[in-house]
């Protein structure tokens, strides 16, 4: 069979569609503003949930220290727990989103977000162990809202999009998640300014103003939810419909049956995400290991400005994804997967020789362009190759190997940087940046030589 043949296939949903037309990027583009509103709808959460839920993350540190009261130990362990649960409850989200529907579950985790964020900035106000449980608390109802929302957002896009809009619409999700990452990166500094004024906002200062923002972000977000997303509206643009759970009037199946349809036990499911976890332990060294490399062999106006660097990387992934997505959309989900992760995984030997600043920006750009190629991609294969009725639970899962990603890199990281860029002492950060590249070039050669094997499990659901 042919490769176009293979991906008309792959580009197949539970519905029967008329064939396809080589489309212009015009035309792509046209499809892409013309979809329903549904889809739209789902992405206006994705766009101000991007803005709250990393302009809080990015000063999460920051307010447990300085303004809650804990120590700098419990504070990691706080951000590291919280970060762990939302990829934890991921896992189970997916099957909230496929009980009980996107509008439904949109909702109750809204709602949850908001109690959570309201909890967050009020729990300095509590004193004594109050607080701590205040904080713990919100942490907890905040992970599990987003772990279950996630999931729930990628289960919309599968069901809000038909064959001609899918690939664009995955690359729209993760573009605009990343545009409100830049939003928030540019609106929080100045809100710090205006409410402490400049010198405290270097320190720190101003942190609960910017909370309360995106409290006022959450409770508009649910608002434009609740007034535009209806039960009409939700089965009107439906295109891939929910499989519903009938009466079963055959033979009872057996546990082992029952246990052979998880998705746990998709032997090629299985294999796709955790060949991602190589590749994916860089996006941890992001933000565990960039920040000290940067402040610990680069001058200090280049480390006191390292939240320029945490811009970038979102800024290109809002500009390239769509345009990408449009120009790539015929081409195969697993040719692209295996580009955009040898780009990023060989972009890192760029840091090897040793600390410049030209190379550094050189490494944020293309290891950006990387995770363009082949982030939303990723997306849409796990959607595609999900079986009917079970997208969200295959979503859900698709994020272990984020999940470990953050906890097993966190292990050594600290080691690595203690050892080959030591304040004060030696430092060889060219070796540490070459095993991390190692390292990565797993991902892509697995991808190699899995291809073939990898692309019949969405063939075989098509």
């Amino acid at each position: 069979m042919s490769e176009s043949n293979d991906q008309e296939q792959l580009n197949q949903t539970d519905q029967p569609v008329e064939e396809e037309k080589e489309l212009s990027i015009l035309d792509n583009l046209k499809i892409l503003f013309g979809a329903s509103r549904a889809f739209w709808l789902v992405n206006q959460v994705n766009f101000f949930d991007g803005i709250a839920y990393f302009g809080i993350l990015n000063l999460l540190t920051l307010f447990i220290n300085r303004e809650v009261g804990l120590s700098e130990t419990w504070t990691g362990i706080s951000v590291s727990w919280f970060t762990g649960g939302v990829t934890l409850f991921m896992f189970g989200g997916g099957f909230v989103a496929d009980k009980l529907g996107v509008r439904r579950s949109l909702t109750l985790c809204l709602m949850g977000l908001l109690v959570g964020r309201m909890l967050l900035v009020g729990s300095p106000m509590f004193g004594g162990f109050a607080t701590d449980v205040a904080l713990w608390g919100a942490l907890l109802i905040m992970a599990l809202a987003t772990g279950v929302l996630q999931p729930t957002i990628y289960a919309g896009v599968k069901e809000f999009t038909d064959p001609r809009t899918a690939t664009i619409g995955y690359s729209l999700l993760y573009a605009i998640m990343n545009l409100g990452i830049v939003a928030s990166t540019i609106v929080s500094p100045l809100i710090r300014e205006g409410a402490v004024g400049k010198e405290a906002a270097s320190q720190g200062g101003g942190i609960s103003r910017v909370f309360l923002i995106y409290v006022g972000v959450t409770l508009f977000m649910l608002f434009l939810h609740l007034v535009g997303f209806s039960k009409k509206t939700e089965d009107r643009d439906r295109v891939v419909e929910v499989v519903k759970d009938e009466p079963y009037d055959g033979p009872k199946k057996s546990f082992r049956e029952k246990m052979r349809e998880l998705p746990f036990l998709d032997s090629r499911f299985i294999f796709f995400i955790f060949i991602l976890l190589p590749v994916r332990t860089l996006f941890a060294h992001q933000f565990l290991t960039l920040p000290d490399y940067v402040i610990r062999c680069f001058p200090e106006g280049v480390g006191a400005r390292y939240e320029w660097f945490q811009g970038l990387n979102p800024l290109i992934i809002v500009i390239f994804v769509p345009l990408i997505a449009a120009f790539t959309r015929k081409v195969n989900i697993i040719k692209m997967m295996i580009i955009g992760t040898s780009i990023s995984a060989i972009t890192t030997f760029i840091l090897v020789p040793g600390p410049h600043l030209s190379t550094l920006i050189l490494y944020v750009v293309l290891f950006s362009f990387g995770e363009a190629v082949w982030s939303s991609r990723f997306l849409e294969y796990v959607a595609n190759l999900a079986p009917a009725g079970k997208v969200g639970a295959y979503m859900g899962l698709a994020g272990i190997p984020w999940f470990l990603a953050k906890f097993t890199t966190g292990f050594y990281s600290g080691s690595m940087i203690a050892h080959f860029i030591p304040r004060g002492g030696m430092q060889d950060s060219g070796t540490m940046w070459l095993i991390y590249a190692l390292i990565a070039c797993i991902t892509p050669i697995g991808l190699i030589i899995g291809k073939k094997w990898v692309e019949k499990g969405v063939l075989q659901n098509a």
